[in-house]
């Protein structure tokens, strides 16, 4: 199964179904709340059984290691967290940030949070340009909205530790917890450093919102899970027979999710057969994701709104509406998480999440690192957003009137 998960969120900033073959993309829908904190998680996750084989390591150092502590440490040795240990280390020494080790928790948590049901605050996690911690997106109806958190808030300290050198995994453990409970997050943004304490809660969110002003559809797709196409089809077809002249598709703070959710997606403006993603790995093509299915909104106007917090997923979605002709892109430059990743499940329940290939728009761009700049730049400050002036979607009603 394909995930894309990736990171803001302005008004109000996902995943596809496990295909049984063995993977995941940035998609990352990271969600502290949490999409166990692997942020965005790119393009695309398949799961997977590992079996039984052995790559031919010489282990022999490791096992002198564990022999010396055994025979000199002062102190109890638990061997599971030894294990465990290693196995962080060695996932951690690949030195790619989507390519991580995730406990049995951890991998429940991430099942748990693409289906849009999980105990947290409904953030996503991840890294600035200097790799300190940020946020990447806030959940719609979440603790963190409610609190005033928002993307791109820089995570200083969590429950009065600071976070300097922690992974975002690590922050992500530390922010998860039981409904009810209290989180207290360090935050710095602009400069200025602020305290917020947030209660956890149990999240129950659908992905997608939409509505109809003046015969312009507005859809909302907060992550790529498991109810978002059927609930985006519907949509679309509600926006059909109301005969509506235009379509803001909404993928800000949008995180990513599964990327056959991406495709489903795409497919409603698509022609059958035109190309929404591919995978790469060096020169090699790997896989070519194509429209497919009724393309309900084929040749209706329609304007995408991006960020810095739409990622993954939403930057597939984008850019395959963009290369094909079937929308203007208009906001901020995107995050630019362009690759792959499958989840596969180790044989103590925990999980591997591991990048496998980069993915290219249908005009063979890869944004990662880059994003995808829109065709038209508006500006949304958060203070803009806050009080109810979307800068952006009044832009975005304003093309499709004309």
């Amino acid at each position: 199964m394909k995930v894309n998960l990736n990171p803001m969120q302005p008004p109000s900033p996902t995943p596809i179904k496990p295909v049984k073959t063995v993977g995941v993309s940035i998609a990352v829908c990271i969600f502290v709340s949490m999409l166990v904190g692997v942020v965005g998680f790119a393009v695309g996750t398949r799961y997977q059984s590992l079996g039984s084989g052995r790559a031919g390591l010489d282990f022999s150092e490791l096992n002198d290691i564990y022999a010396t502590l055994s025979g000199r440490f002062d102190g109890k040795l638990d061997r599971a967290k030894l294990l465990q240990g290693a196995a962080v280390g060695m996932v951690s020494a690949v030195d790619d940030p989507y390519t991580v080790y995730l406990t049995a928790d951890d991998a429940r948590a991430l099942t748990d949070d693409l289906s849009g049901s999980f105990e947290g605050i409904g953030i996503e996690i991840g890294r600035d340009s200097e790799g300190r911690l940020e946020i990447v997106s806030v959940l719609d109806d979440s603790p963190a909205l409610e609190a005033g958190l928002r993307a791109q808030d820089g995570i200083a300290g969590i429950n009065g530790e600071n976070t300097l050198n922690w992974t975002p995994d690590k922050a992500v453990d530390q922010i998860r917890g039981p409904a009810g409970s209290t989180v207290k997050l360090t935050i710095i943004r602009g400069g200025v450093t602020q305290e917020f304490s947030i209660t956890r809660a149990r999240i129950t969110n659908p992905s997608v919102r939409s509505e109809i002003i003046d015969d312009i559809g507005y859809i909302r797709i907060s992550r790529f899970g498991d109810d978002t196409a059927s609930l985006t089809e519907q949509a679309a077809s509600q926006f059909k027979e109301s005969g509506v002249k235009g379509v803001i598709l909404d993928l800000r703070g949008n995180g990513g999710g599964y990327v056959n959710v991406a495709q489903a997606v795409a497919s409603l403006w698509l022609k059958p057969g035109m190309v929404v993603v591919q995978e790469k790995r060096g020169d090699k093509v790997l896989d070519t994701l194509k429209a497919s299915g009724d393309p309900t909104l084929l040749n209706m106007p329609t304007v995408v709104l991006i960020d810095g917090g739409s990622a993954s997923a939403s930057e597939i979605v984008a850019g395959a509406l963009r290369d094909n002709g079937a929308a203007k892109l208009i906001g901020e430059k995107s995050y630019g998480k362009g690759s792959v990743q499958e989840l596969l499940t180790l044989h103590s329940g925990a999980g591997l999440k591991i990048t496998v290939a980069k993915w290219y728009t249908p005009k063979g761009t890869n944004i990662n690192g880059d994003g995808l700049k829109p065709d038209i730049e508006v500006p949304l400050t958060a203070e803009q957003f806050n009080a109810g002036d979307d800068t952006q979607r009044a832009r975005a009603v304003e093309i499709l009137q004309k």
